[in-house]
């Protein structure tokens, strides 16, 4: 692994690269509680055949992190990758997982010439997702936890007592056992960083994204226009079947929204596959680049 500094935008961005330069690029876009460096368990599976490049999002690890909900819009998160695509050169592959999915799928929706092929790793496409949330059921239940993290404290609460509330957060109701000794002080070290937690979090201060409460479905959603929100690339979704916090409800439809869909299931992992069994989804990514 290789690591470097690049100007995005004017603004300092952390960039970690694993395999041969001279491989095609794999843009890979981590998630909340996340950073980079989160996928190093992943990316020596898949080095041998694509560069894998790995920013620290905006208000993650060593990256730019701005003060003020307002710099963490959609708009502006994809508009950072757009700048590192420019970079790298277009078109690429893009992998994102968890709310790295967002940001995936805004680069696959709103920049399509960028985007060759888009990999999801339990992660959810906005239209889908929001439907589901709004709907007062299960996934309006598994996502209550937002409304704790809007709060204007959560970021104190969490990280008190060395980031006790944090850590239960991050494995709440799920398999914690490829997290080692080793991989929760680098998890600690990034979450210590000055103001990071809040700017992490802003992540979802930011969201217009709605959540009903249980049994309360919302009926006043706006529309949502399929062609604007349509991915037109090749697009594989992996999904661990034990994920707690996003539910198979939250990808229901998501066919509508893409013409060129494949979505391979991985049965007994949950919402961290990419940390449970790497080997898996790497080769789920290779089965399905040889098929198509």
């Amino acid at each position: 692994m290789q690591s470097q500094t690049l100007t995005l935008n004017g603004a300092p961005f952390f960039i970690r690269r694993w395999g041969n330069p001279d491989l095609p690029p794999l843009l890979m876009l981590h998630g909340f509680p996340e950073y980079g460096g989160a996928w190093g368990d992943l990316a020596p599976h898949l080095a041998d055949r694509f560069h894998c490049i790995a920013p620290d999002q905006r208000g993650y690890g060593q990256s730019w992190a701005p003060d003020g909900v307002e710099n963490y819009t959609t708009s502006k998160l994809v508009g950072d990758m757009v700048a590192l695509i420019d970079q790298i050169g277009a078109p690429l592959m893009v992998m994102g997982h968890d709310w790295g999915a967002a940001v995936a799928y805004g680069l696959a929706m709103f920049k399509p010439d960028l985007v060759s092929r888009l990999i999801i790793a339990n992660g959810v496409h906005p239209v889908p997702f929001q439907r589901a949330m709004a709907a007062g059921g299960a996934q309006s239940e598994a996502s209550q936890y937002i409304n704790y993290l809007r709060r204007d404290d959560s970021h104190d609460a969490l990280a008190a007592n060395d980031f006790d509330r944090m850590k239960t957060l991050f494995m709440a109701k799920m398999d914690s056992g490829w997290l080692t000794e080793a991989k929760k002080q680098d998890y600690l070290t990034e979450w210590a960083r000055p103001g990071r937690l809040k700017t992490m979090i802003h992540w979802y201060r930011a969201s217009p994204l709605r959540i009903a409460a249980p049994g309360q479905p919302l009926t006043d959603l706006p529309a949502l226009p399929v062609d604007r929100l349509t991915v037109r690339c090749p697009h594989l979704l992996i999904w661990g079947d034990q994920d707690t916090a996003l539910l198979p409800e939250a990808t229901q439809g998501l066919e509508d929204f893409v013409p060129d869909l494949t979505r391979i299931d991985l049965p007994g992992l949950n919402h961290w596959l990419i940390h449970q069994d790497p080997q898996a989804v790497a080769q789920a990514i290779r089965d399905w680049l040889e098929r198509s």
